[in-house]
């Protein structure tokens, strides 16, 4: 018995520990995404006068912002890999310039968390759909308190701000869950990450030469 839950406990932290390819691609996701969050903050002021129709709507636009930290986790399959590569996209946003500065590290920091504990309550043990939805609604839950408390949205009526909120999660579940949940897949399929777990598993899913004539 004792042999058997050491084997047991050895397994699972062997399988949480990073190795150096996770660091590494864990980096590249972060860095990639962090360009596309700078790029996002530049096409936000344009998307938010499209939005300005019902005040509160830009809340739709959050998820630009929270899809890496869902992304991470779903590649690595590792405590903390949400919250990195979520943080490492918000300095690489800030470092390329962007009109929050600072608070584009803090936002990062708090939505990174959020992503990681969709993860967490699940016990990183799910990471189908469901892990990616629950990761994207927190950390859309996470963004839709920041900024309707301490950004200019804190100013809009409570009505419009209810609406933000709503819109800011709603915008986590589809862009940060969702879309990150298919994009993993699309990667997997490629055969681009076989060596993680995402990819392996989607190699198992395969069907046999046979099965497919």
């Amino acid at each position: 018995m004792h042999t058997s839950t050491s084997t047991s406990a050895s397994h699972v932290v062997h399988r949480f520990r990073w190795r150096v390819v996770d660091i590494v691609v864990a980096s590249v996701i972060g860095v990639a995404a962090g360009v596309l969050f700078w790029l996002w903050g530049l096409a936000w002021p344009g998307l938010d006068s499209v939005l300005s129709f019902t005040p509160g709507l830009s809340g739709l636009l959050a998820g630009g912002w929270l899809f890496a930290g869902v992304l991470g986790g779903l590649i690595i399959r590792k405590p903390g890999a949400a919250l990195y590569t979520e943080v490492v996209a918000a300095v690489v946003s800030m470092a390329l310039g962007t009109q929050w500065a600072f608070l584009t590290f803090v936002w990062g920091l708090v939505q990174g968390a959020a992503a990681e504990l969709g993860f967490a309550i699940l016990l990183y043990a799910n990471w189908r759909l469901l892990g990616a939805l629950t990761s994207g609604a927190l950390a859309g839950i996470a963004v839709g308190l920041l900024d309707t408390n301490f950004s200019s949205v804190a100013a809009l009526s409570f009505e419009a701000r209810v609406v933000y909120f709503v819109s800011a999660v709603v915008s986590g579940i589809v862009i940060a869950g969702l879309l990150s949940w298919v994009i993993a897949k699309a990667l997997a399929a490629t055969g681009a990450l076989d060596r993680f777990a995402a990819g392996r598993e989607a190699r198992a899913r395969e069907p046999e030469p046979s099965d497919a004539a």
